[in-house]
C-alpha cells in the first residue's frame, strides 16, 4: 500500500476568499517520491490537527514553508519588520510536531518548517535577516546560493553530497539553535541552513531552510519516503 503522510496546508486569502491551500510542487514531489499527500489545515485546533496522526495510518509528516512564526512562542518582542503571522497556524503546528515525535514519525520540514521545529524544541529565531543579520547572501528573494554539509550526517548521506546549491526565499532564520537539534548545513555567510536530531536514536528528521520540492530536488523526498516505509 501506497504511505501516507500528512502535510500542513495553511489558510490564504485567493481570489478574495479564504480558502485552505497546499501548492501543487509539495504534492508532486511527494508522489514522484512514492507517498499519497494528506493535505493537513493548519487552522484547526491543535487537538484536531493531532487526530490527523492518531489511528489514521499517517506515516509522516511534512511542515511547509508560509508565514513568520509568532515571537511570543520563543520569548521574544515582535521587531518591526516582521511580516504576517498567523498563531493558529504556530498552535497546530506546534502540536503536531510534538505528537509526530511521541509517535516516532519522521518528519520532513521546510523553510518555515525549519523555523518552527527549532522554537518548537526551544530555540529561537531571527525576525528579520537583513536588519539583524546583514550578510553577503541575499537570502530573500528567489535567489539561489551554495550551502556546506556536515560530513556523516543524515543529510549527507540523503543527498549523497556535502556541498549542494539551493533556493533561497525568506527573511527568517534559526538564531539560538534547540537544544536536541544539531547544525549539518551552512550558507557561505554561517547562517543555518538544515538541522537534524542530535541523537541518533531519534526518529528520522530533516529540517532544511530551502524549497527542495521548487528544485526538482528528489534526494530529500525520496530519503523521507525510506524512512516512511
Amino acid at each position: 500500500m501506497t504511505p501516507v503522510v500528512a502535510v500542513t496546508a495553511p489558510r490564504r486569502q485567493v481570489d478574495g476568499r479564504e480558502r485552505v491551500t497546499l501548492n501543487t510542487s509539495y504534492v508532486r514531489a511527494l508522489d514522484q517520491a512514492g507517498l499519497a499527500p494528506l493535505a493537513l489545515p493548519t487552522m484547526l485546533a491543535p487537538e484536531r490537527a493531532v487526530a490527523a496522526l492518531q489511528g489514521s495510518g499517517v506515516r509522516g509528516l511534512v511542515l511547509t514553508g508560509g508565514e513568520d512564526v509568532e515571537p511570543a512562542r520563543y520569548g521574544a518582542a515582535p521587531h518591526p519588520k516582521l511580516q504576517e503571522a498567523d498563531p493558529t497556524r504556530d498552535a497546530a503546528e506546534l502540536a503536531l510536531i510534538v505528537a509526530a515525535r511521541e509517535r516516532r514519525l519522521p518528519i520532513l520540514a521546510i523553510c518555515r518548517g525549519i523555523q518552527i521545529l527549532n522554537v518548537a524544541l526551544g530555540g529561537t529565531l531571527y525576525q528579520d535577516l537583513a536588519s539583524e543579520r546583514p550578510g553577503p547572501v541575499a537570502h530573500a528573494g528567489d535567489v539561489r546560493h551554495t550551502v556546506r554539509i556536515e560530513p556523516g550526517s543524515l543529510l549527507e548521506r540523503t543527498l549523497g553530497t556535502r556541498t549542494a546549491t539551493v533556493n533561497s526565499r525568506h527573511h527568517q532564520a534559526i538564531r539560538d539553535l534547540a537544544p536536541g537539534l544539531r547544525a549539518v548545513a551552512w550558507a557561505e555567510d554561517g547562517l543555518i541552513e538544515a538541522v537534524e536530531p542530535a541523537d541518533e536514536g531519534a526518529p528520522w528528521t530533516l529540517a532544511v531552510q530551502w524549497h527542495p520540492e521548487d528544485l526538482n530536488e528528489r534526494g530529500l523526498f525520496d530519503g523521507f519516503a525510506r524512512a516512511v516505509a
